[in-house]
């Protein structure tokens, strides 16, 4: 196993850029995973290692061996000490693991879905805690797809990998300008149902059994122009205290559920 002990190796300052730079992601499209279970989570889902980086002193020697059983022949094992493990780690317990893995493509046209699917779209959403929530709740209730329409952050910024708990590496993720996925449902016959605050309904009074695209918005500004012409109904989380609107992420999973009660009846 090949040995990195100084922090001022090129391959501990590559992951240092991948960590911090979408622009560095995109053009080598490679990013970093860390943890046992988000590398179980994205080996699980066909995700393509090039390095796994383990440190003795702070990795668990069982766990890790059963987890290089599970990688390809191709991915490179490196030994590293433990203050390359503490220059390079976005988080503090990760375990002492860490991956650099291969970015999947996320591209419309690789979507396949089943009959009357739901779909979550998530339409230029800023912050990654609130991507990654989501797209962990999504996992949680087995949805069809997640469309993310015209992005503001990259999919595979470490805060996304990390609120998400891996739920990155589970979800089928489209990412497409607005144009192209309100295409890709008409063509497909899908309802629209917009978060919109304006001439909506209570999420609930809505029937998602029949297929269903739940449009989700900043909380700033909502959604665009574009997904409120092309909404079929818009939908609101009804308020019962004095704030008139919650986090995104849990309005998404307030209406997720409610679809997939009705989806079960």
């Amino acid at each position: 196993m090949k040995e990195i002990s100084s922090v001022h190796n090129p391959l501990i300052k590559l992951i240092v850029q991948l960590q911090e730079k979408s622009k560095i992601r995109k053009n080598l499209g490679l990013f970093i995973i860390e943890g046992m279970r988000e590398i179980e989570i994205a080996l699980n889902n066909t995700y393509e290692f090039q390095q796994l980086l383990y440190c003795n002193e702070l990795a668990d020697s069982n766990l890790f061996e059963k987890l290089i059983q599970k990688i390809q022949p191709s991915t490179e094992l490196i030994s590293i000490s433990k203050e390359v493990y503490q220059k390079i780690a976005y988080r503090e317990s990760t375990e002492g693991v860490l991956a650099i893995a291969k970015i999947k493509s996320h591209e419309i046209q690789n979507i396949e879905l089943p009959e009357n699917p739901l779909i979550v779209v998530l339409e230029s959403l800023e912050k990654p805690g609130n991507i990654g929530a989501i797209l962990r709740t999504a996992d949680a209730a087995n949805v069809d797809a997640v469309f993310i329409a015209d992005p503001k952050t990259d999919l595979y910024n470490p805060n996304i990998i990390r609120s998400s708990v891996g739920a990155v590496f589970t979800n089928k993720i489209i990412v497409a300008n607005s144009e192209n996925l309100i295409n890709l449902l008409s063509i497909k016959n899908i309802p629209i149902f917009s978060a919109i605050l304006q001439q909506a309904v209570p999420y609930y009074t809505v029937d998602y059994s029949k297929g269903a695209a739940i449009v989700m918005g900043t909380e700033s500004t909502g959604l665009s122009e574009e997904w409120r012409k092309a909404s079929h109904s818009n939908i609101i989380v009804p308020m019962q205290g004095q704030i008139d609107s919650m986090n995104v992420s849990v309005a998404t999973a307030v209406i997720i559920f409610e679809a997939i009660r009705q989806k079960a009846i």
